[in-house]
């Protein structure tokens, strides 16, 4: 009997950063003592016999060395690489040459045989070697909006911000050059076009000087629109407008066909924007590399250093803590989180037959209001269609009808998008786990959630002959704007910081894409994600560097942080500083401010000793913007175990600047392990500002696990799983997906070191090749007393 293999869920497998999901080529941190090289890859683990691998080297880039008032040359730095290539040659690796770094970043980007990685790291000059992280973005919420029922009044989210104060007030963005890494621009939309000059950037997937977005027929892969999605977001001007319509753009193609790209061309970008004079950059992508010191991390720290504002999207993994990714790690970039708009909340309820209750039922999201509520008319079948995929659908009858779905394998969206084809009214959506599925707005028909016990009802009612379902779905009350639920969440490993560091709008963003059609080339989507966040953010820089050209890229940063506002959730309750990060900018609010606190959040680390109180001493410094004096009262808000001691008021002179230095005492003997938010409030009597903190008591709470990515090749199942503080004990553990018996373990190793680790399995159990069947793919790690089982993807293998 001949077998083939189902594409691995991405619902699971990979994270999703706006419409983007990442993959990653990534392995773990094994620096040897007779390396001189920190790895960032695990040469031992590896299951691909060639790597795509970014190199560090010792000598410093040419940014680098300026700021710390040192000198490097282009050709100096070009000698030193050839060194070491010449090195491994000699030493019989065989290499290829894919991208040289000398401006934010000094080394070059190889394909190298994994058994030759350790010659590599022990050449003398060697830093550090970093995977070849590989992206990939894909829209997960992508709906077209027909050009005969547009207008500009849908792009809510610009004005929501304040641009249009910022634009009656004069701001456009005229003068300030953004640019956007992405998978190209389409810069002949009638949108976008004028924010183009002659040089438009350049493409690092063809290497040639037309970064535009992929057309539908590539024979590599699926057509593009996300970059032009988010350079609409930042300088659209035409049936739409930006947040900066009068900005100039530069694109930059370092994601290709089907949205897929690497790091090496990611760093590539960064110094190209760096070296053609970009004021402010976008980079909408991500990876799921929780990780302050990864390559790209490194470019945006080095390109802030030099002036370049840099800006980020936090991640799509959350709402977990510790989910954000690289370059969102960064130490000086701005990451940003995604907020959704205010909206409506309603209540919902079901009945199928007397005696049988729904009490989880719950709206999960709807295309509008008036789809929601007309599922109230009536009576409606409902058909369980299992999981959803395309598949699930054939040879059954949705017409009119309601859709029971299970979670699980695929994205939400696109269970509710092929419920949709298949001519269905709504959906209710159950889960197949314990707990609730969470919040997706925007979806594409009207969709309830409700758990698996009360979708196990739904199923005994389909059962016993009850297939009819009526609705019962009020309005209840008007939410604010509220983070996304798919928002990443920090805090960063190893500095401890708050990411984001801002939020914006995420959610349902509507902006400019290539429709890839000759007849009607140009068009609009609504789109959703921190990809979507991120170029509000960029756009407000924009707008601000036009107001204040002569301000550094520290006080841009913290004009957006310390006039944020602070978001509350559905509940009324403050949002972790964690989640939002300083909170949702206010565009004309950073410009007018008179009073800057940089930098805008701190993190104090970890305190851990058990028998003395620990104290330590930190500062930020006041900028007093205005040409009067003003005296400044400081208050600090927080667990009341947490003491911090600072002067009660400040006195800073018109247009100077003064450190205000305090001390943070903690005893942790008398506080439980966790982690602890505070708040600085510095107030002139008209303004307050306020400053987010955070500490942890005893050691953090990261996950033993954050990612697992799943991928086939060559026959065997290959993966990557980060391991944040590594693992004494660590396997693959493989579970049929239906019923979670464990069929085998695989992949077995001991005392793994922190970071991402690569493993390969060869899809046999006891020796057996793998029967029809659905096998979920589990990674299990034991640290101390502490351990995890991480779910991975499902691997389905089908009969023929």
């Amino acid at each position: 009997m001949q077998q083939k293999y189902k594409k691995l869920s991405a619902y699971t497998l990979v994270s999703l950063l706006a419409v983007s999901s990442f993959g990653g080529q990534g392995f773990a941190n094994t620096a040897t003592s007779s390396s001189p090289a920190t790895l960032h890859l695990d040469d031992k683990a590896t299951a691909l016999e060639e790597l795509a691998v970014i190199v560090e080297l010792d000598e410093e880039s040419i940014l680098q060395a300026k700021h710390k008032g040192k000198s490097q040359s282009e050709q100096f730095l070009s000698k030193e690489r050839d060194r070491v290539l010449a090195q491994l040659e000699k030493k019989g690796a065989s290499v290829e040459l894919l991208q040289e770094y000398d401006t934010v970043f000094s080394g070059f980007s190889i394909e190298i045989d994994s058994s030759d990685i350790q010659t590599l790291a022990n050449i003398e000059g060697v830093k550090a070697i970093y995977s070849n992280q590989a992206y990939e973005v894909t829209p997960f919420d992508a709906e077209s909006i027909d050009p005969e029922l547009y207008s500009p009044q849908m792009l809510d989210s610009a004005p929501f911000i304040g641009s249009d104060d910022a634009w009656a007030a004069g701001y456009t963005g005229e003068g300030v050059t953004v640019a956007v890494l992405d998978t190209g621009v389409d810069y002949t939309h009638p949108d976008l076009a004028h924010a183009f000059g002659d040089y438009k950037g350049w493409d690092f997937v063809d290497n040639d000087n037309d970064p535009q977005e992929t057309p539908t027929g590539d024979p590599r892969g699926a057509s593009t629109n996300h970059g032009s999605h988010v350079a609409g977001t930042i300088a659209a001007n035409g049936q739409i407008k930006g947040v900066a319509p009068d900005a100039t753009l530069l694109a930059y193609r370092v994601l290709g066909p089907g949205g897929r790209g690497t790091t090496a061309g990611v760093i590539a970008g960064i110094e190209r924007a760096v070296t053609d004079g970009a004021d402010v950059m976008n980079l909408s992508l991500g990876a799921a590399v929780n990780d302050p010191d990864y390559a790209t991390s490194i470019a945006l720290d080095t390109a802030m250093a030099d002036g370049v504002v840099a800006v980020t999207s936090n991640g799509n993994s959350g709402p977990n803590n510790w989910t954000v990714g690289s370059p969102g790690t960064s130490r000086e970039a701005i990451s940003v989180g995604a907020t959704q708009l205010p909206y409506n909340l309603f209540s919902a309820d079901l009945f199928t037959s007397e005696g049988v209750s729904y009490p989880s039922v719950e709206t999960m999201g709807f295309p509008n209001e008036e789809a929601l509520l007309a599922l109230n008319e009536g009576e409606f079948e409902f058909v369980h269609v299992g999981l959803g995929g395309a598949a699930d659908f054939a040879g059954k009858d949705l017409t009119g009808k309601i859709a029971l779905i299970s979670r699980g394998e695929f994205a939400f969206v696109d269970k509710v998008e092929n419920a949709k084809k298949a001519g269905a009214t709504g959906v209710i959506m159950y889960n197949n786990v314990a707990g609730e599925v969470p919040n997706v707005p925007g979806l594409a028909l009207p969709t309830v959630r409700a758990t698996l016990a009360d979708g196990q009802k739904l199923l005994a009612e389909l059962a016993a002959g009850n297939n009819t379902v009526s609705f019962d779905i009020e309005f209840d009350k008007e939410v604010g704007e509220t983070m996304a639920s798919f928002s990443s969440r920090g805090p960063v490993m190893d500095t401890w910081m708050i990411k984001p560091d801002v939020s914006a709008p995420g959610v349902a963003i509507v902006s400019t894409v290539p429709t890839h059609n000759p007849a009607n080339p140009h068009g609009y989507a609504s789109l959703q994600g921190t990809s979507m966040s991120a170029p509000h953010v960029a756009g407000a820089a924009a707008l601000i560097l036009q107001a204040h050209p002569d301000w550094g890229v520290d006080f841009v940063k913290a004009s957006l942080m310390n006039t944020a506002e602070n978001l509350y959730d559905a509940d009324g309750n403050l949002y972790p500083h964690n989640s939002q990060g300083a909170g949702s900018i206010r565009v004309l609010d950073a410009i007018n401010t008179q009073t800057l606190a940089t930098p805008g959040s701190h993190s104090f680390g970890i305190f851990e000793k058990d028998d003395e109180k620990e104290v330590k001493r930190q500062k930020f410094t006041v900028h007093n913007l205005s040409d009067e004096r003003k005296r400044y009262s400081i208050k600090f808000t927080g667990h009341e175990g947490i003491k911090v001691q600072t002067s009660n008021n400040l006195q800073v002179q018109p247009g100077r600047t003064q450190d205000l230095n305090f001390s943070v005492q903690v005893d942790a003997s008398n506080l439980e392990p966790g982690y602890y938010e505070g708040t600085f409030l510095l107030s002139d009597g008209t303004q307050t500002i306020e400053v987010p903190t955070i500490l942890f008591v005893q050691q953090p709470d990261y996950p033993l696990i954050n990612t697992i990515t799943l991928g086939l090749s060559g026959g065997n199942l290959v993966g990557n799983v980060n391991l944040p503080a590594g693992a004494d004990h660590f396997e693959v553990r493989i579970r049929n997906a239906d019923t979670g018996a464990l069929l085998s373990t695989t992949a077995q190793a001991t005392d793994l070191p922190r970071g991402l680790h690569a493993f390969s399995w060869d899809m046999k159990i006891d020796g057996a090749a793998l029967t029809p069947g659905r096998y979920q793919i589990n990674a299990y790690a034991k640290q101390g007393i502490r351990d995890i089982e991480f779910s991975g993807g499902v691997l389905t293998i089908n009969a023929e």
